[in-house]
């Protein structure tokens, strides 16, 4: 859920398709829509692990604006620096009027230049601050007007057995940890929302209105700053405007964002792998706008390729959007199985009890 001029969603009928009406809930997950994209298999020679993954992005349903295009993007470059070690995985959610520009840019410009950080191996978590810091500034001076619009960014870099996860935005990681006979969701990102405490007073600090929709319209109590799941969610606003109306507290580019505390720090968490990890997801904000961490990963473990289970999890997400609303978001959404010898034993060993 990301601001209210610019992004809020849709429900396609393909993967790269342009459907202009409503198709059927379920039709997403139907087989014919898992071909459009191959499953690719890259090896970490180094670690003796391979990685299979499979990416779908969707653009989305909106009934006031048919032709509306889709503002998310998706960046999976292998070897980077020409190490067969090092790969990186990027899901980009654009907003406002030039989200789509917003988001194709960065997803380009980060991963280049990522690539040509000669410390990257040295200080991976430097060399990824330094790139979003300079990617903002690349938006900033481009031809796109980022004015009020711009990018959430949620990447995953594999370099060996280490993963090192980059937040920016509402966007999400989750990794699969096997725990006996359970596979439990793990969080690798923490959503930047006004509903976490930090993000909320770091903001209000900056200068901006934390108030839902209703709220900024005077509908209900603008004094009340506490707010549930239902209903619109808390977004930041100028003291005298009706803009930006962002439910995310970070963003690479949206100038007017940034004026109230809007900042394109990312979030770094580091994970060393292990045997029992099995997979990850990389995705937009609209698959985990009403499906938990927890059920997109028991969504992933029903299927053993991960196209089926991308085209499942687009398929429940959208239902799930028009059970509650008369649109859906854009949905892009990458699955990274980690295969090693260890964890394919062990999947092994529980199948044939």
């Amino acid at each position: 859920m990301g601001c209210v001029h610019g992004k809020c969603g849709c429900y396609p009928s393909s993967v790269d398709g342009d459907s202009r009406g409503r198709p059927e809930a379920g039709h997403v997950g139907n087989k014919h829509v898992l071909t459009q994209r191959p499953l690719e298999i890259i090896p970490v020679p180094s670690h003796n692990l391979k990685l299979q993954y499979s990416v779908l992005t969707q653009r989305g349903y909106y009934p006031g604006s048919p032709d509306k295009e889709n503002e998310d993007s998706f960046c999976i470059r292998t070897q980077i620096q020409g190490n067969p070690n090092i790969h990186f995985f990027g899901v980009f959610d654009g907003h406002g009027q030039y989200g789509a520009e917003c988001s194709n840019f960065v997803k380009d410009r980060l991963v280049e230049i990522l690539a040509n950080d000669p410390t990257l191996l040295i200080d991976p978590v430097k060399a990824y601050s330094s790139a979003f810091l300079r990617t903002k500034s690349e938006l900033h001076s481009s031809k796109i007007d980022d004015t009020e619009s711009g990018t959430t960014a949620i990447t995953v870099l594999v370099i060996g057995d280490k993963i090192y996860v980059a937040n920016v935005g509402d966007s999400r990681a989750v990794i699969a940890v096997k725990n006996g006979n359970r596979i439990m969701a793990e969080d690798l990102s923490n959503d930047q929302t006004p509903f976490r405490r930090d993000e909320y007073e770091r903001v209000k600090l900056c200068g901006a209105r934390v108030l839902s929709v209703d709220q900024v319209k005077g509908y209900k109590d603008p004094d009340i700053q506490t707010w549930n799941d239902e209903g619109d969610p808390p977004r930041l606003w100028v003291q005298n405007g009706m803009y930006p109306g962002t439910a995310f507290t970070r963003s690479v580019g949206d100038r007017a964002a940034e004026t109230i505390g809007v900042i394109v720090d990312p979030e770094v968490s580091i994970v060393q792998l292990r045997p029992s990890h099995l997979f990850f997801v990389v995705a937009s904000d609209g698959v985990f706008q009403f499906l938990s961490s927890q059920a997109v990963v028991d969504m992933v473990a029903r299927y053993t390729n991960p196209r089926d289970a991308c085209a499942a999890i687009a398929g429940e997400s959208y239902k799930r959007w028009l059970d509650h609303e008369i649109r859906t978001d854009d949905i892009t959404i990458i699955i990274v199985h980690i295969k090693n010898s260890s964890n394919v034993l062990v999947l092994l060993m529980e199948l044939l009890k």
